[in-house]
């Protein structure tokens, strides 16, 4: 399992890592306290009910595969553009699940980038 990320553009291939291992409570460290997942546009969790939403898609037995677009960095603030896709044969049949991510990470005290906002369907309009 990779460690917290030292640089912003490293969170998502962390977040990668740690999904594909398959361990929620590793997933959930890469995320400060108090972050905001969106699993679906206009619903916003934090806390365990985040945590929660990340493990159903975890669920799935699917891989992710992140490419990040863009970071860009502003002293302890980063924004990441993401393409990310979670793709293969489930026992309902096949899974196909994409989208742009628009991501805020915060390097903490330990020097460590978390996600503070976590949005994986990017613009996507509610009901989309």
């Amino acid at each position: 399992m990779r460690p917290l990320a030292e640089r912003p553009e490293d969170v998502p291939h962390v977040f990668a890592d740690r999904f594909n291992g398959g361990d929620p409570a590793a997933v959930a460290e890469v995320y400060e306290e108090g972050a905001v997942f969106v699993p679906e546009p206009g619903t916003p969790l934090t806390g365990a009910d985040a945590h929660a939403a990340n493990a159903r898609f975890m669920a799935l037995g699917l891989p992710i595969k992140v490419a990040p677009r863009h970071v860009y960095s502003a002293g302890d603030l980063a924004l990441l553009i993401v393409d990310w896709v979670i793709e293969g044969e489930a026992p309902e049949g096949p899974v196909r699940i994409e989208g742009t991510a628009t991501d805020v990470a915060r390097r903490g005290p330990d020097g460590r980038w978390r996600y503070v906002l976590d949005n994986p369907f990017g613009t996507a309009a509610s009901g989309a």
